[in-house]
């Protein structure tokens, strides 16, 4: 049986392909507060501008490639039952060709009934006030907003449990509720972490790698494709 790899990724690793990260130094989400445009009270109080936003951002992803990280994880597939639990919204690891990615805060290429949270469905235009549910309801993006529930953190954190190893790439894991997920990794699991700016405290089994997910992220995967 082989061997479990839980990947742990957050904007670090779309930063490379060109992707622009959500949040810039000041706090804001390309200029607006994060309220006005990841929230159900944003939602509400300006349904246009929270369409324009994801619709800006869709339209940027498709316009950039998987990189070297990406693609490296999908190696280790070749030895190993890996699943990716990410923080990011975008569709990289897919397209890289990843086979089990879990998006612990949604997917900007899928929306969602606003009166029916199960009617899921993919979407790569733009979406419009009027574009409707199979319900008639309104669509919004099929994205986690501050103060909604995250529906995946626990079979994210039953992932991690079961680990053999766990790679935490990109993310400062500073950002709960995803910075607890590395609390259920058992003792013995082999940690490896790969960010220019590490910013975890030392463990047992931690490998820090300080430095970016292109160039980390091959020398961890090669690491365990030999041994």
């Amino acid at each position: 049986m082989k061997q479990k790899v839980v990947v742990l990724t957050g904007a670090g690793i779309s930063a490379e392909s060109g992707l622009k990260t959500f949040r810039d130094a000041n706090g804001l989400w390309e200029g607006h507060d994060v309220m006005e445009v990841a929230s159900p009270q944003g939602w509400q109080a300006n349904q246009e501008l929270v369409l324009e936003f994801y619709n800006q951002r869709r339209k940027q992803l498709l316009e950039v490639l998987p990189n070297e990280a990406h693609k490296a994880l999908v190696d280790l597939e070749t030895k190993y039952n890996v699943h990716i639990v990410t923080q990011n919204v975008d569709n990289l690891h897919e397209r890289a060709g990843s086979s089990h990615v879990m998006h612990l805060h949604g997917e900007l290429c899928k929306v969602r009934c606003t009166h029916n949270e199960t009617d899921v469905q993919d979407w790569t235009k733009n979406l419009v006030t009027g574009d409707l549910s199979q319900g008639g309801y309104q669509l919004r993006p099929h994205i986690v907003w501050f103060g909604e529930m995250v529906p995946l953190l626990e079979p994210a954190a039953a992932l991690v449990s079961q680990a053999d190893y766990i790679l935490i790439i990109g993310t400062s894991m500073q950002v709960y509720p995803a910075a607890g997920l590395i609390d259920y990794a058992q003792p013995e699991a082999s940690i490896h972490f790969i960010d220019p700016r590490p910013s975890v405290s030392p463990r047992k089994n931690l490998e820090i790698y300080a430095e970016n997910a292109t160039t980390g992220v091959p020398k961890v995967v090669t690491k365990l494709l030999s041994l």
